[in-house]
């Protein structure tokens, strides 16, 4: 079974990213994935800072981030969208997870040959899609194959039910599908 690492890149209580992900990920689930589903907030880590590292290593919520990375097959990221751009959150998560704990440890462990999807959600117009231009680029930087479908959910204050589902039975559906994508690619892959 191909497994499926669910995250956002935003640390807020009612994150509008922390649902699309969630709703993606149901897709995942429907289609055979085994999905883990995580909140960065869970997991409180310095800035990355080189000196830092040298001086006290890898902090432990920065390790346990890179080892479910590596752990698992593929990510659905849900990413919301701060001045045109991912939010530092994620960054500083990526950031982390980049780095060799041991010298023999191959480059980027944690993203090169794993396949992602990407989605944001934001109150504003075009509901995070400038900010996911940016992560696709990062991400396939770091060898990571970036699926070609996404999603972005404009007037997210406005998008989704109590429950977390989206209001737009639409967008729902096509949400799911981006799941249901990411675990039929990586059943052929894996």
């Amino acid at each position: 079974m191909v497994k499926i690492l669910a995250l956002s890149g935003s640390a807020r209580k009612q994150s509008y990213n922390q649902r699309l992900v969630r709703i993606a990920a149901t897709g995942a689930k429907i289609a055979g994935a085994e999905v883990t589903e995580i909140n960065l907030a869970d997991f409180p880590m310095p800035i990355f800072n080189q000196d830092l590292e040298a001086e006290q290593g890898m902090p432990e919520a920065a390790g346990a981030i890179k080892k479910l990375m590596i752990g698992h097959d593929g990510m659905l990221i849900a990413s919301p969208e701060y001045n045109s751009a991912y939010s530092a959150l994620l960054k500083n998560a990526i950031d982390w997870a980049s780095r060799k704990e041991v010298e023999s440890e191959p480059p980027l462990q944690a993203f090169r040959g794993k396949v992602v999807t990407l989605m944001s959600a934001s109150p504003g117009a075009l509901g995070g899609l400038r900010g996911l231009v940016v992560l696709r680029m990062l991400l396939g930087n770091l060898g990571m194959i970036v699926l070609p479908g996404q999603q972005a959910i404009a007037h997210a204050g406005k998008a989704f039910h109590g429950d977390g589902s989206l209001l737009d039975d639409g967008q729902q559906q096509a949400v799911m599908a981006l799941g249901r994508e990411l675990a039929g690619t990586l059943q052929k892959l894996v």
